[in-house]
């Protein structure tokens, strides 16, 4: 049966969920790194694509791994599907000063290269502002 249950991404101190609760066109995750910026979203899937990212865009992928680290040089923000607060995204992009949100459950089909969004990194919500499709 527990298997079957969804389970809150934050649980605050007295071991209740956390009660901060973003409207519904908010997605959500764990805030791995500080900060809020707003740009464009590429969505790569495969360390394969990293050539075809463009400087200044916000990465939103599945994961990353140390092969990934080049592209914190250049991105905005990361945004990941999977993943934790000591996951290689979260704990690069802590390093790099760049905003991160972690284990957004299906960002990768929610979000398509070339929507502008807004990533909060410190609440862990990310809006879209403007989709292309």
């Amino acid at each position: 049966i527990w298997e079957s249950q969804d389970v809150p991404n934050s649980i605050a101190m007295d071991g209740k969920e956390d009660l901060i609760k973003p409207k519904d066109s908010i997605l959500t995750g764990i805030g791995c790194s500080p900060g809020i910026v707003e740009g464009i979203a590429q969505v790569l899937f495969d360390i394969s694509e990293t050539g075809t990212f463009k400087p200044g865009n916000i990465l939103v992928t599945l994961h990353t791994d140390p092969g990934w680290t080049p592209l914190f040089l250049s991105c905005k923000a990361l945004v990941s599907e999977i993943g934790g607060f000591l996951s290689h995204g979260a704990t690069v992009a802590r390093e790099y000063g760049i905003p991160a949100v972690v284990n957004v459950t299906g960002v990768t089909s929610l979000i398509h290269t070339g929507d502008y969004i807004r990533v909060d990194g410190t609440k862990g919500w990310i809006t879209i502002l403007n989709s292309v499709k």
